[in-house]
């Protein structure tokens, strides 16, 4: 009876210095949370968790089946920040791609990541945004200004370098890795 008091005491004066041995989930931790116990991915699309206690930090892998970008295989990193949901996740790509709406560097030209963001959006709608960019890739906003003018100019031509460059080769001095998965 004695050691229920005093574990009971000393549970109570950790908590009172902050110190109970268990960290706190955070506002963004915790809707994270929600998000992923929600999130409906489309048969193309895998999560991976490289930490599996760091839901803030993760890769989501498309692989295209239908449109210019079929059969590829794209990875972006997504880093959510302390300040979700009142700030959009980062998300790069980390797989070089000819597309008009990524850059080389990895940027992602989707509006809901950028000043179209609201809180009631969720890691979802990302995923989907994400997975339309490589349905039908947007030419009238784009990143990289060559692979848009391509698609504007000549659907033909631009869909060759987008093949081109899935298979692993060049556009101009730009050297693409393969990226096809058959």
């Amino acid at each position: 009876m004695i050691k229920l008091f005093s574990l009971k005491n000393q549970q109570q004066n950790e908590a009172k210095q902050g110190n109970t041995g268990r960290k706190r989930a955070s506002a963004a931790q915790l809707r994270v949370q929600k998000d992923l116990s929600e999130l409906s991915l489309p048969r193309s699309c895998t999560t991976d968790f490289p930490d599996p206690d760091d839901l803030l930090n993760f890769k989501l892998t498309i692989q295209p089946d239908e449109g210019f970008y079929k059969n590829g295989r794209f990875i972006f990193n997504f880093k959510i920040g302390p300040n979700y949901p009142h700030e959009p996740p980062k998300v790069k790509c980390e797989t070089m791609v000819y597309h008009p709406n990524i850059d080389l560097e990895g940027n992602v030209c989707l509006n809901i990541l950028r000043e179209d963001w609201k809180p009631v959006l969720t890691i979802n709608a990302i995923v989907y945004g994400i997975q339309y960019l490589f349905l039908e890739p947007n030419p009238d906003d784009p990143l990289n200004k060559e692979a848009a003018e391509a698609l504007r100019q000549n659907r033909r031509i631009f869909e060759q370098n987008v093949q081109r460059t899935m298979r692993g080769g060049y556009i101009g001095s730009t050297y693409f890795e393969r990226c096809l998965v058959r």
